[in-house]
This record gives C-alpha cells, sequence and structure tokens, in this order.
C-alpha cells in the first residue's frame, strides 16, 4: 500500500538540532504530529486468491444457456433505429425492435475491449488502473435523499452533493469520487450535471464519473473534460468511467445506449451493468440470473464495440434479492453473493474488468442492520474479485438515501479490506524471528525492538469506533457509533481544504457552465 498526503514530509536524516531550529522546539512538533494531513491509499492490489463458487461444469453450462438466449430470444434495443441497424450489419437478426445475436458473435466482439486501463485523474497520484488484480473503491451513487442525525431524512440538494464530494476527497481509502453520489434536487434536471461534474472537478482531485441521464449531458461530461484535461489529453486517454444500465429483462432502452455512444465513440470507459432484482427481474435462481446476467451484458459490452473497438468497459452486475412477503428488494443475502461470485468468473473468462458490491443495506439507519448487511455484501465483493465498486460507502435504505454517517463508517471499514487484500507479509520483519529470539519464554513483546519498530503500522486503526474503557466512555458521554460519526463528519468539514486548481481552467469551467445553462430553460421534470 502507497499513501500520499499533500504536505511534504521531514527528509531523513537531518539533525535534531536543525529540527528543532526550523519547528521552533516542542510545541511545533506537537502541532506538526497534529495536523491535519490529506491521506490517499493506492487503489487495492489483491494479493490474497479470489473465491470461485462455479465449478467448470457449472461456467460451460451458463455460458452455454446465455448464448442460446442471445440466439433465440434476443434482447430490445428500444428507440434506437441506428443501433438496430449496427447489429443488422454485424449479422444479427433483427425483427422490429429484437435482436437475435447468433451463437459465438457477441463473445467475439467483447475480444476487442480491454481487459484493463487507466483512468486518470487532474492529480496524477490518483490515477487508478481498472483491471487485473486491481479494486477501485468509488462511494454511494443515485439516491435522491439524504441523512444524517441532527437533519433526519429529507431530499438532497447541491450543498449535500458537494459535501459528499468533499468527504470522498478526504477519504483515505475511498480511491475514486464516484458520480451522482446524491441527486440535488434543488437544480433543474436538465442542468444538475454541469454542477454536479463541477464539483467533481474543484472539490477533489479524485477521478470520477460522467452523466448518463440523456445524450447531449453526456456529451457536455466529455466537453468539461476537454476544458480540465485538454482536448487532446481526453482524445487520447480514460479520463471518465460512467455507469450504464441494463433495463432488466433484456432491454437496452435508448437514453442509457445513447450515453454508452458518446463515450465509447470519447474512448471513455462504461460500466455496462444489468439492474437487476432476482424474481422480479431475474429468475429467482442464482443459475438462472446468472444466465440472463452474462447474456445482458454479452450483449451490452458487444454494442460499445460495435460502436468503437478497444473502447474500455466494464462487465457490471448489481444483482439483489426480494422479500417475496413484502416485495422489497433484500441485501447481504447469501443468494446475492453467490451470483456476486459466480459473475466475478464470468467476467474474467470474457477477460474484462468486473463491477459489483458495494456498501449495500435495506436499513433505515446506520444500525446493526445496515453493518451486518453491508458487511456481507463488501466482503464478497473483496473475495469474488471486483475490480470497481460502486456503492462502497454511504449507502442506506436500498439505495434511496446517500447518509452522511453511514459514509465514514463504510469508508473506515474499507481500511479493513485493503489490509486484508494485503495478504501475509512473509518478509523477513514480517516472519519476526528476531522479536521470538529477543523476547523468549515467559516475557512479554511490548518493548522487544520489533514491535517498537512496527507499532505505528502493525493493525489496522479505526477512525470513528469506540475502543476506550468503560469509564472513560462515560465520562465523554457515552456516545455511541451514530454520534461518533457525525463528529468524525463534521470534524472532517472542519478540515477540509480544497485541492489547487488552475485559475484559468476554473474559470474556463464557469464560463462553460454558465452557457449551457442559458441556452436553455429549467426544467424540473
Amino acid at each position: 500500500m502507497i499513501d500520499s498526503t499533500t504536505e511534504p514530509q521531514p527528509s531523513e536524516g537531518r539533525s535534531r538540532e536543525g529540527r528543532r531550529a526550523r519547528g521552533g522546539g516542542g510545541a511545533a512538533r506537537r502541532a506538526e504530529r497534529t495536523a491535519t494531513k490529506l491521506e490517499a491509499a493506492r487503489y487495492i492490489t489483491r494479493t490474497v486468491p479470489n473465491f470461485e463458487i462455479l465449478t467448470a461444469e457449472a461456467i460451460e453450462i451458463i455460458e452455454a444457456n446465455a448464448e442460446t438466449v442471445l440466439q433465440e430470444i434476443g434482447v430490445n434495443f428500444v428507440d434506437n433505429p441506428g443501433a438496430l441497424e449496427r447489429w443488422r450489419q454485424a449479422g444479427a437478426d433483427v425483427q422490429g425492435e429484437r435482436v437475435r445475436i447468433p451463437r459465438g458473435l457477441a463473445r467475439q466482439l467483447c475480444a476487442t475491449a480491454p481487459s484493463e486501463y487507466t483512468q486518470h485523474a487532474r492529480n496524477p497520484e490518483r490515477s487508478v488502473v481498472i483491471g487485473g488484480k486491481n479494486c477501485v473503491l468509488a462511494p454511494v451513487y443515485g439516491p435522491p435523499f439524504v441523512r444524517d442525525l441532527v437533519g433526519g431524512r429529507r431530499y438532497a440538494t447541491l450543498a449535500d452533493f458537494e459535501k459528499f464530494v468533499k468527504l470522498t476527497y478526504m477519504s483515505k481509502w475511498l480511491h475514486h469520487s464516484g458520480g451522482t453520489v446524491c441527486e440535488p434536487t434543488d437544480i433543474p434536471v436538465n442542468k444538475r450535471h454541469l454542477d454536479m461534474l463541477y464539483a467533481h472537478m474543484r472539490y477533489s482531485d479524485k477521478p470520477f464519473m460522467g452523466s448518463v441521464t440523456e445524450r447531449s449531458r453526456a456529451v457536455d461530461s466529455v466537453k468539461m473534460c476537454e476544458v480540465l484535461f485538454g482536448e487532446e489529453f481526453v482524445a487520447q486517454n480514460t479520463v471518465m468511467t460512467s455507469l450504464v444500465n441494463i433495463n432488466s429483462p433484456l432491454t437496452f432502452d435508448s437514453i442509457m445506449m445513447d450515453a454508452l455512444e458518446v463515450y465509447a465513440e470519447a474512448g471513455q470507459a462504461a460500466i455496462v451493468s444489468p439492474f437487476i432484482v432476482g424474481g422480479a427481474m431475474a429468475p429467482v435462481s442464482v443459475a438462472g440470473t446468472l444466465t440472463q446476467v452474462l447474456a445482458e451484458v454479452l450483449a451490452g459490452v458487444a454494442y460499445s464495440q460495435l460502436i468503437r473497438p478497444g473502447a474500455p468497459v466494464i462487465f457490471g452486475a448489481f444483482v439483489t434479492s426480494i422479500d417475496m412477503n413484502s416485495g422489497a428488494p433484500t441485501f447481504g443475502t447469501p443468494e446475492a453473493s453467490k451470483i456476486l461470485y459466480g459473475a466475478g468468473q464470468l467476467a474474467r473468462r470474457l477477460n474484462l474488468p468486473f463491477r459489483s458490491g458495494g456498501a449495500l443495506c435495506g436499513s433505515k439507519l446506520p444500525d446493526a442492520q445496515a453493518a451486518y448487511e453491508t458487511a456481507n455484501t463488501l466482503n464478497a465483493m473483496l473475495l469474488g474479485g471486483v475490480n470497481f465498486c460502486l456503492h462502497a460507502a454511504g449507502w442506506l435504505e436500498g439505495g434511496l438515501v446517500s447518509s452522511f454517517e453511514k459514509f465514514v463508517l463504510d469508508a473506515d471499514q474499507l481500511g479493513v479490506l485493503q489490509n486484508f487484500a494485503e495478504g501475509v507479509d512473509i518478509t523477513e520483519n514480517g516472519q519476526a524471528m528476531d522479536a521470538i529470539r529477543e523476547v523468549g519464554p515467559g516475557n512479554h513483546y511490548l518493548g522487544c525492538a520489533h514491535t517498537q519498530a512496527n507499532f505505528e503500522n502493525a493493525f489496522w486503526r479505526t477512525r470513528v469506533l469506540d475502543y476506550k474503557p468503560f469509564e472513560q466512555w462515560a465520562d465523554e458521554g457515552s456516545r455511541d457509533t451514530y454520534q461518533l460519526a457525525h463528529e468524525r463528519v463534521e470534524r472532517m468539514m472542519r478540515d477540509y481544504v480544497a485541492p489547487d486548481l488552475d485559475q484559468g481552467t476554473d474559470e474556463a469551467l464557469n464560463e462553460f457552465i454558465a452557457k449551457r445553462k442559458a441556452a436553455e430553460p429549467d426544467a424540473f421534470v
């Protein structure tokens, strides 16, 4: 793991006198120890093996069934004559809006998609490599509501959106700024994408996502990136990874396909992701759902390659189960984990990056239910070989709510996953034989040289949870986890400092936004 900070670190080998003269003695050293430092962990590179739940026979059956679905049942491309014509020219059987894809054609087209790619951030130190053994963590995406300890549940505003972007920027274990971390309902629908994208560009220097809710908004996203990065750089590099949901079952609507077309043409990445609630939008069985997921992804990824061979694309799988009594989606269930593990195997068979998982839960509050369900999904995400994890922090109430307190709790726990993914250190230091020799029988390790050399980084340490003795905890107000998380949010916001952005670039972005907003009247539907 590599950490970077916004503050220069003291050089090794300076004399004690030099440090004291420069720092002003003990008070300065104490101030240096307590000063806020922005820590940003490098994206995860796993050294632990993936958990593979499907046998070779199961994979063969699911892949064959998916090809049968594409050839005999087909998929619909709705209100998109251009897509139908592309498929016709590629050799598919097109009848009305139904596209039946000959066995093997979609897989052949998918072969041109890269197995991994770099998404560049405006700060090169924050760029991420998506694919291979890497795992990139991004925050919650899409909720129209927000919740915090003071204001409760309410419609999200642009101020809420900006606050989440700042928290993501401040969070060590989140590698990506995400996209629609909440839906700012106080801004017109047809213009809010401009404010959201600007917030990612101005208040963070981590990589981000573009808009997919209408073709012109995807175009705006590409143009704003050209202002931020330069037209030539965007033409030659990937600077956005955006979410294109499939309207399961087996339907590709024109809005999502418009966005996919824009991003593929521009060489920008898209997550092609079925959006499935098992039992409602896919079969109730794990194998049946995986068959449909694979068929939909094959068709979507293949279509991106019809637009531009080599366009970066991610195999997505967002799958939940359903409560058959109430009809509500459920999270953290064993069935969902089985599908995640299986989809990861299918993605690797296609040599594609894989997206799934997240801090998913159905709870209304950041409580025990939220913690259990979130832990189940995040653990499956890590072991299932996910390369891009959306919703890694802040998700509440089945995706209807972005919670500030749950955000910092989730972001804190992501450090556990990062630590686990590093595997076991078997270097000389990791073997600790010198420590075992030094301590010998019947003594303790607290004061030995190995402990003194490693104690700062030997164990993962929480930034939120409470491990104090009961008496101290009681004296400090008997705060529960919800209260501790709220205080963490407030402290992070007090400490936030925006990353530098070239003034001319900032002015150009605001000029572009102003012109686009003036070009059409406000629309709230």
